[in-house]
């Protein structure tokens, strides 16, 4: 009897650890990336779980139940790992992290509106590990306002060039839109198509020719000879013109050349002192400055009938001079007196064109 005690002891003890070592077995159903498997398991939760059955999850991998769950048998876990998605959606790129094996599930999963869009993928195609670039271009409406019409069109076109061509919009030679053709579509954008006719003109416009002065000590003061004539120098414009839409655009420079450069005038301007009488002034070349003044008559009247004589006095100056009546009734002998007198006075300026005439 003694020795059966101890027997029993040691079977009860075993017996004990049997029902201990069973109840820390689990029958779990996990699930990995979508690929499920039974297994048996001593973890108590679901972390070491995994760290049991070596799979390694990620920040952008999904655990469910979460991994700090306790376990307990007939429990199912599921891990999903996460795939990078390239999504280009209506032109704006961005990097986006899913658990989605397929393009469709992953744009439900995203809230994206596929209904009508463009995708670069099918969308079943199955997304890898890897992940996957993908471009999205929703429907959108666009109206296309040509001729006169408004035509609305609901569109995934990539580019304003498509919308116009879906439109049944043909361009033509200077044709354009609204926006650049190789813009994205835009919803609810109007795009309006600019029908252009144009041409070029040719313009020819003068430049001004300089003057230069040089000091004559020869030439009394007051007087200025041109020594050479000016010339105005020739440019040559390009300007082209534009009809849009049937209103006229203001002309536009395109291009400019210079066909003839200008040639500078130059004026000897007297700087020696004038003659202190008539006797000094006799020297001069009257004939000159009366056959440019009034053709050499001694008579003759401009057309207003102010300026009279061979050097075409105006009355009041006329007097001023001594003279008496008008200057067109006096002797030529008496013209050509008095004319000295007022060349004595201010030189050259009274004949302001034809003073010139008297150096030559």
């Amino acid at each position: 009897m003694r020795r059966l005690v101890p027997q029993a002891l040691v079977v009860a003890f075993l017996a004990g650890g049997t029902s201990a070592f069973v109840a820390k077995d689990k029958g779990i159903e996990l699930s990995v990336d979508g690929k499920p498997r039974s297994l048996h398991t001593f973890a108590d939760d679901v972390t070491e779980l995994l760290d049991d059955e070596g799979v390694e999850v990620g920040a952008h991998d999904e655990v469910a139940p979460p991994p700090d769950t306790g376990l307990a048998n007939g429990d199912e876990v599921a891990v999903r790992y996460g795939r990078p998605l390239r999504l280009t959606i209506d032109g704006h790129k961005r990097e986006v992290w899913t658990t989605a094996h397929t393009v469709e599930e992953a744009l439900t999963q995203l809230g994206v509106r596929a209904e009508g869009a463009y995708l670069s993928a099918s969308r079943s195609r199955r997304i890898g590990r890897e992940g996957l670039a993908l471009e999205v271009r929703t429907e959108r409406a666009v109206t296309v306002m040509a001729d006169g019409l408004a035509r609305p069109i609901r569109t995934n076109a990539a580019t304003v060039n498509e919308v116009v061509e879906q439109a049944g919009i043909t361009l033509r030679g200077q044709d354009t839109t609204s926006v650049p053709l190789d813009s994205f579509p835009r919803d609810g954008q109007t795009v309006t198509v600019l029908r252009i006719t144009g041409r070029k003109e040719i313009r020819d416009e003068a430049i001004p020719f300089a003057v230069e002065r040089v000091d004559d000590p020869s030439v009394f003061k007051g007087t200025e000879i041109v020594e050479r004539a000016g010339r105005a120098g020739l440019r040559r414009t390009t300007y082209s013109l534009r009809t849009v839409n049937g209103v006229k655009q203001k002309p536009r420079r395109t291009g400019s050349e210079v066909v003839r450069e200008p040639q500078t005038q130059i004026v000897k301007v007297g700087t020696k002192p004038l003659p202190t009488s008539v006797d000094g002034a006799g020297q001069l070349n009257w004939d000159g400055l009366a056959a440019c003044e009034s053709g050499g008559r001694a008579d003759a009247v401009d057309s207003s009938g102010t300026y009279g004589g061979l050097y075409q006095f105006d009355t009041r100056t006329w007097h001023d001079l001594g003279g008496k009546g008008r200057p067109q009734d006096a002797p030529p002998a008496e013209q050509t007196m008095r004319a000295k007198k007022l060349y004595v006075r201010q030189g050259t300026s009274p004949w302001p064109h034809c003073g010139g005439r008297l150096h030559r």
